[in-house]
């Protein structure tokens, strides 16, 4: 099992959220701020097998804007190791 950490530009975090619920994703959306200027973020956790994360990279990368300038990426994604995954109910 695996966390993907994803970062998004706040103009296409609709997009992507969107995107990754229609294609079976769960995920937690989380606002957030970072990089040199200071402009807003979403960061999305995203837990899934490891089989999957071929079709949530694609997911991500379809669904983001092409970036403005040679410098900004479409998303900045980290994957760590999960041990484990509950849903307390």
């Amino acid at each position: 099992m695996k966390l993907v950490v994803a970062i998004v530009k706040d103009s296409d975090a609709m997009d992507v959220s969107d995107a990754l619920v229609e294609n079976d994703f769960r995920m937690t959306r989380i606002a957030s701020t970072g990089g040199f200027l200071r402009r807003g973020n979403v960061t999305l956790l995203i837990g899934l097998e490891e089989e999957q994360l071929e079709a949530c990279f694609a997911t991500i990368q379809a669904a983001c804007r092409p970036p403005q300038n040679p410098e900004e990426h479409k998303a900045t994604i980290f994957v760590l190791p999960a041990e484990d995954f509950v849903q307390l109910g």
